[in-house]
């Protein structure tokens, strides 16, 4: 069974250089997965030596109430991924293997599971506009927004790097940002699994059962 092991020190310097610029054409980033890697092992799970804390973030759900990510999701197996509803490629992707994979799991383990969404596009990303576009993936997904500074402190205590929405040279609204998800146990809350954009719907689908129990995948 092949482990990827990193400090969380290191992954988080290597998480901070790893931006996606959804849309924009621009492929020249590697997964943080690439760094420190045990070699001849082709899993998507990256296990962490060293699992990060929830992060303190206290946003705005899709129906505008407040929502506290460490309380509601406290006990609770939970996967995270930081995004936005304009991008055209690796978002909608990634949250639909998700989404495909959770639909796999029993009704029981459907209801333990979270999944939330923090936009990285809070200007355009209104409660609206996040209820809308997680509706045609997976209703049970929890989206949330707010001010954009607190939810980028809240990405980088998990080495996840988000800039400010910009202009593209076709002057398309862009928003740059890591594209890890980060898997939460059950039984200590820390965030012991990463996954890359690379992962699929056969590991999610291989993994979640095992996440659900607070197991390494």
């Amino acid at each position: 069974m092949r482990k990827k092991l990193f400090a969380a020190s290191a992954l988080l310097v290597a998480a901070t250089l790893t931006l996606s610029a959804c849309g924009s054409g621009d492929d020249s980033d590697t997964s943080v997965a690439d760094v420190s890697v045990e070699s001849g092992s082709d899993k998507a799970a990256t296990i962490l030596d060293q699992p990060f804390e929830k992060p303190d973030l206290v946003l705005t759900d899709t129906q505008g109430k407040k929502y506290d990510f460490r309380a509601e999701t406290k006990g609770r197996p939970t996967l995270v991924y930081f995004g936005y509803t304009n991008c055209p490629d690796v978002c909608p992707l990634t949250m639909s293997n998700i989404a495909v994979a959770k639909k796999q799991l029993s009704k029981a383990d459907q209801d333990k599971l979270r999944i939330v969404f923090v936009t990285t596009d809070p200007k355009r990303d209104t409660p609206a506009a996040l209820g809308k576009w997680l509706k045609g993936i997976d209703p049970q997904v929890v989206g949330l927004t707010g001010d954009f500074a607190t939810i980028q402190a809240g990405a980088r205590t998990l080495g996840i790097s988000i800039e400010p929405t910009s202009k593209d040279k076709n002057g398309k609204t862009i928003s740059m940002h890591g594209t890890q998800v980060i898997a939460f146990s059950p039984k200590t809350d820390g965030g012991y699994v990463l996954y890359g954009e690379d992962a699929t719907v056969d590991d999610y689908t291989k993994d979640l059962p095992k996440i659900i129990k607070g197991q390494n995948p």
